[in-house]
C-alpha cells in the first residue's frame, strides 16, 4: 500500500535537504540533453473522459485501454497526451502507443491490481528463452509498450504503485505459475523518456527498457522495501544510448542492473547494451548500487557512471557473470563514487551461476576487460574488493585509481584471476593489481574521451512538454 511508504518518502526528502550542499546532492546541469521546447502534443484527453473512477477500488483497465485506443488516431498528427488527474486509479496492464505522453498529476496514483488475472501472460523475451524466474511465459508489465517511437511517461511527481507485496508473497511461497511482471517495460522502442515520477512496490524489476534506443530516465524516485525480492530499480537490457540522471532509488535488489540476455539465448539474439550514461544517482539496497549482469551474453560496453552515492548497501559496484554466458563486458568507466556503510565496495563475481536450461555451453567464457574505477571514497566499509575472475579466463586491464576506503576487515582485498593496474589506492591493493597505471599503463585503461555523447552523434533530447526529439 502507498501509505506505508509515506514516512520513507519523508526520510528521503529530509536526507536530500540535509545534504543539499554536498557534492553528491541530486542537483546540477543535465547530461540527458533536452531539446527545443517549442512543440507540444496537439491533442489531449483526461482518463475520466473514458469512465475512469479514481477511488482506488474501481478497476480502470478498460478506461486506460479505450483512452489510448482513441489517442492512436492522433499518432500521425503530432501525437497526444493522456492526463491522469488526482485520485487513485486502480488498473491492470495496459499498452502504450507511439507519440504518446502519459502525464500524471501531482496527486495522481496509478495502482496495479492485486489480481494476477489483470496482468496478462505473454511470451518470454527471445534473449532469455524463458521467464527469468520460471520456465515458460511471463506476466506483462503494468505499463507496457512494444515496437514504438517517441514515448513519454512523466508528470508533476505523480506515483505509479505496483502494489507488489502480493506478488512477493506468491514468489516466496512458490505459488507462481509464471515469472512476475515489471512495473514498466518497453520493448523495441526508440525515443523513451521517463521523468518526474515516483515508482513504488514493483512486483519484479521496476523500469525495464529492453531492445530500446535513445532512452532517458530522469528525476525519478523508486522505492520498495529492502527485503522485497528482485525489485531492481532501472534495468537497461540489450539497449543503447541510455541516460539515467538525478534519481533516488531504494529497493530490494540492484539499484541499476545493466543486462543483455541470458546464456545461449542472449548470444543468439546478439543485441548488446552500450552507451549507457549514469549521472547523479543516490540510493540504498540489499544488493549492488550499479551491477552489470549477470545476464550479459549479448555484451555490455561503453558504460559511463559518475557522481554516485550509495549507503546502507551490500555492494557499491558489481560485475556478475559465469562460464556459459559468453559475451563481453568492456570499456566501463565509473568515477566519483561515495560509499557509507557498504559491505563490499567493488565486487566481481566470475561464477555467478544461474542458467536458463541445460543447453548452455559451459565453454562459452565471457570476456571482461578494460574496467576503470576512479575517485572512490568510503566510510565503514567491510571489504574494499572481492575480485574473482574465472580460472582460464582472467579478467583483464582492471584499473583502480584514487580510491580511499575506511575498511574494517583485516583482509580488505581478495583477488583471483584478475590482471590490471592501480594508482593511489588505500588500503593497499592486492598483488595482481599493484603495477602502477602511470607512466606505462595508462593506455591499457579505459578513459572515455566523450562519455556523454551517443554513438550516433545525436543528442538524446526531450522537450519540456514531454515530447521526445533529436537535436
Amino acid at each position: 500500500m502507498i501509505y506505508e511508504y509515506v514516512f520513507q518518502l519523508v526520510d528521503v526528502l529530509l536526507l536530500l535537504a540535509l545534504f543539499i550542499d554536498a557534492p553528491w546532492a541530486i542537483t546540477g546541469s543535465s547530461h540527458c540533453q533536452r531539446g527545443n521546447p517549442a512543440e507540444i502534443r496537439p491533442h489531449s484527453v483526461t482518463i475520466t473522459e473514458f469512465g475512469a473512477v479514481g477511488d482506488g477500488v474501481t478497476l480502470n483497465t478498460k478506461a486506460f485501454q479505450n483512452a489510448i485506443f482513441y489517442l492512436n488516431s492522433f499518432a500521425d498528427k503530432g501525437g497526444a497526451k493522456l492526463f491522469v488527474p488526482a485520485g487513485q486509479w486502480l488498473t491492470g496492464s495496459f499498452d502504450l502507443i507511439s507519440h504518446l505522453t502519459l502525464w500524471l498529476d501531482k496527486d495522481a496514483i496509478i495502482l496495479g491490481s492485486t489480481n494476477s488475472d489483470d496482468w496478462p501472460v505473454i511470451d518470454p523475451l527471445p534473449s532469455y528463452g524463458r521467464g527469468r524466474e520460471l520456465p515458460g511465459r511471463r506476466h506483462k508489465s503494468l505499463i507496457f509498450g512494444r515496437n514504438l517511437t517517441d514515448v513519454v511517461i512523466t508528470g508533476d511527481n505523480g506515483t505509479i504503485d505496483g502494489q507488489g507485496s502480493i506478488w512477493w508473497s506468491w514468489f516466496r511461497n512458490e505459488t507462481l505459475n509464471y515469472t512476475r511482471p515489471h512495473l514498466v517495460e518497453l520493448m523495441n522502442t526508440t525515443g523513451v523518456a521517463i521523468s518526474n515520477l515516483t515508482f513504488l512496490n514493483s512486483p519484479f524489476w521496476t523500469i525495464h527498457p529492453v531492445y530500446c534506443s535513445q532512452v532517458i530516465v530522469q528525476n525519478v524516485t523508486i522505492l520498495a522495501p529492502l527485503d522485497s525480492p528482485n525489485t531492481d530499480g532501472i534495468d537497461p537490457d540489450s539497449s543503447d544510448d541510455v541516460c539515467i540522471e538525478d534519481c533516488y532509488i531504494s529497493t530490494g535488489d540492484d539499484i541499476i542492473a545493466i543486462k543483455s540476455g541470458w546464456d545461449e539465448y542472449g548470444t543468439s539474439y546478439g543485441r548488446p547494451s552500450k552507451n549507457i550514461t549514469i549521472h547523479r544517482l543516490v540510493g540504498q539496497t540489499t544488493s549492488a548500487g550499479i551491477a552489470i549482469g549477470s545476464e550479459m551474453s549479448g555484451g555490455v560496453s561503453e558504460v559511463y557512471a559518475e557522481n554516485l552515492t550509495f549507503y546502507n548497501s551490500t555492494t557499491g559496484i558489481r560485475i556478475k557473470t559465469s562460464p556459459g554466458r559468453g559475451g563481453y563486458v568492456r570499456n566501463i568507466y565509473i568515477s566519483n563514487m561515495s560509499l557509507t556503510d557498504v559491505k563490499t565496495a567493488i565486487r566481481f563475481t566470475g561464477r555467478y551461476g544461474e542458467h536458463p536450461d541445460e543447453s548452455y555451453d559451459p565453454k562459452a567464457l565471457p570476456l571482461i576487460e578494460r574496467i576503470t574505477i576512479d575517485d572512490v571514497t568510503g566510510q565503514n566499509i567491510k571489504y574494499a574488493g572481492l575480485l574473482e575472475g574465472i580460472e582460464g579466463d582472467t579478467f583483464l586491464d582492471i584499473c583502480l585509481s584514487n580510491i580511499n576506503l575506511s575498511v574494517t576487515s583485516k583482509s580488505p582485498w581478495n583477488c583471483s584471476y584478475i590482471q590490471g593496474y592501480s594508482e593511489a589506492v588505500s588500503p593497499e591493493i592486492c598483488e595482481p593489481l599493484r603495477e602502477r597505471i602511470i607512466p606505462d599503463h595508462y593506455s591499457s585503461c579505459y578513459y572515455p574521451s566523450h562519455p556523454l555523447q551517443s554513438s550516433s552523434n545525436e543528442t538524446v533530447g526531450l522537450d519540456c512538454h514531454g515530447k521526445f526529439m533529436d537535436a
